[in-house]
């Protein structure tokens, strides 16, 4: 729901990080056809319809897939349906670290995509300040949900097994707010708004030098 201050506010922020997206992938587009694994309630999905992209997506919550139907968009519920079918873009955003097998999910990325094609990946980041910073109780670690945790050399790593190649890496700079955020509730602090908005600034402004944001988006291109 969009009641009280504060989810007013994460919808404000949702609304524009999804138009920031939605330029990020359009720099690597031409067909315009995109899959969005993970894809939740469809909202990614139903602003990229509106730009003209074709799009596809995978959701595996009947919940969500239900409430994306009543917004108008049909999600399938596992990537087995879409068959031979590829694709231009492939994205995860902040799916990767849910999926059991790593290394088949990034195959199958790769087998989805057409020639020269681009898989754009969101993941949190364990190298970030707020990690390190919050240690046990940072948020984005979210045991049992998140399988897997990433660091920018380790998507490296097991992207280029796949013949991927990292063409650019960007922040989700709110995303360090939020799990601060979080984090400060788990630690049942007092004032947890203005401490953990306190932390997401630092966290950012850290990341400018160092480039380890609390999450990072990755885009990659497939070279084979």
């Amino acid at each position: 729901t969009e009641e009280g201050f504060t989810a007013r506010l994460y919808h404000l922020v949702k609304r524009f990080m999804l138009r920031r997206k939605l330029r990020l992938i359009e720099r690597y587009s031409e067909n315009k056809s995109i899959l969005d694994i993970g894809a939740g309630t469809g909202d990614f999905l139903i602003q990229a319809q509106k730009r003209g992209w074709e799009v596809c997506g995978v959701e595996p919550s009947l919940i969500a897939r239900k409430n994306a139907a009543k917004k108008g968009i049909e999600l399938l519920e596992t990537q087995d349906e879409l068959n031979a079918e590829k694709f231009e873009i492939i994205t995860m955003w902040h799916v990767l670290e849910h999926v059991p097998d790593v290394a088949k999910q990034i195959r199958w990325i790769s087998d989805h995509l057409l020639e020269n094609g681009t898989a754009i990946i969101a993941v949190p980041n364990f190298n970030s300040f707020d990690a390190n910073y919050y240690q046990e109780f940072w948020a984005a670690w979210d045991v049992p949900r998140h399988l897997h945790h990433f660091s920018a050399k380790s998507i490296k790593m097991l992207f280029e097994k796949e013949s991927f190649k990292l063409i650019d890496q960007k922040p989700l700079l709110f995303d360090s707010f939020y799990v601060s955020l979080l984090s400060e509730n788990y630690k049942k602090s007092s004032l947890a708004p203005l401490r953990g908005f306190f932390v997401g600034f630092i966290s950012n402004l850290r990341g400018m030098s160092s480039k380890e944001y609390s999450s990072l988006i990755f885009v990659l291109k497939k070279t084979q």
